[in-house]
């Protein structure tokens, strides 16, 4: 599914939402918590979802310090019920009444993304269909966001623009059509790298596949457009069926013979879910 690497730009960005939270210090916990207080935490999940996240939660205490431990019941990828006990924090109860509502944002965000996606997974079992994401995610949350999305079983499209040749309207319009575009890149993209142009219509399918592209992105077509794109392709190239897919669309995608269907709306549109944490013991 995939690994959460806490890398220093991760590190970095917990460091930053903990400096936007705390600002000059959490002055209710200081003023009512004698500082040498110690405290068991409990979070739970308040409605079903996939966990993904938990690295940068337990990271957000270890940044504060103070020999905060977990007792971890669930771990990222696993399906977690409404009540279930996700983990067990213990430590000083100003480290945890600090890094609580911080290091639950990371959590609540990161599972409700790999929950939709799970979601939307499932929608095109049975089929050859990839769920991927876009780039169309929070500024400086990519890597964490992308992890999400593996968690929930889709897979990554372009982690940035240094990552593959994908050739969209704009491209092609700037570079006078499709043929010159894909042209100029096969002379400066590396061997390696497959290119993907962006098509709308029959038209451009075929200049498209004349110019041989690797992967057509079928764009903003209907299912039984994309469908007959499929046919008119008959196997010469991939497919990516791209532009406003929503969970109650994709199966008709996918049941029209594309290979991938890319979704923005596994980051830009997925919601929070509800996970809370609360103090057991003082």
């Amino acid at each position: 599914m995939g690994y959460m690497e806490l890398t220093p730009h991760v590190m970095a960005l917990i460091d930053l939402a903990l400096a936007e939270d705390l600002g000059g210090g959490d002055i209710t916990t200081q003023a009512t918590i004698p500082e040498e207080t110690w405290a068991v935490a409990a979070v739970r999940a308040k409605e079903a979802l996939i966990l993904a996240g938990l690295p940068v939660f337990t990271a957000v205490f270890d940044r504060l310090g103070g020999q905060v431990t977990f007792e971890e019941e669930k771990r990222d990828g696993e399906t977690v019920g409404a009540g279930d006990l996700i983990t067990r924090v213990s430590g000083p109860a100003h480290a945890l009444l600090s890094g609580e509502r911080t290091a639950l944002n990371f959590l609540m965000r990161l599972s409700g993304i790999a929950t939709l996606t799970a979601r939307c997974v499932e929608e095109v079992s049975g089929t050859n269909a990839a769920i991927v994401d876009t780039r169309k995610t929070t500024p400086g949350w990519r890597a964490l966001e992308k992890y999400a999305v593996r968690i929930g079983g889709g897979r990554n499209h372009r982690f940035s623009l240094s990552d593959g040749v994908l050739i969209k309207d704009n491209h092609i319009t700037a570079a006078g059509s499709i043929n010159n575009a894909v042209a100029r890149a096969r002379l400066r993209a590396p061997h390696t790298a497959r290119i993907e142009v962006e098509v709308k219509n029959s038209a451009e399918i075929t200049e498209a596949l004349a110019a041989h592209a690797d992967i057509l992105l079928l764009d903003n077509m209907t299912p039984g457009q994309a469908a007959a794109a499929v046919a008119q392709i008959s196997g010469r190239a991939l497919t990516e069926a791209s532009g406003n897919m929503r969970p109650e669309t994709i199966g008709d995608y996918a049941r029209a013979g594309v290979d991938f269907i890319s979704m923005g709306y596994l980051t830009h549109s997925a919601r929070s879910v509800d996970i809370n944490m609360k103090i057991e013991t003082p």
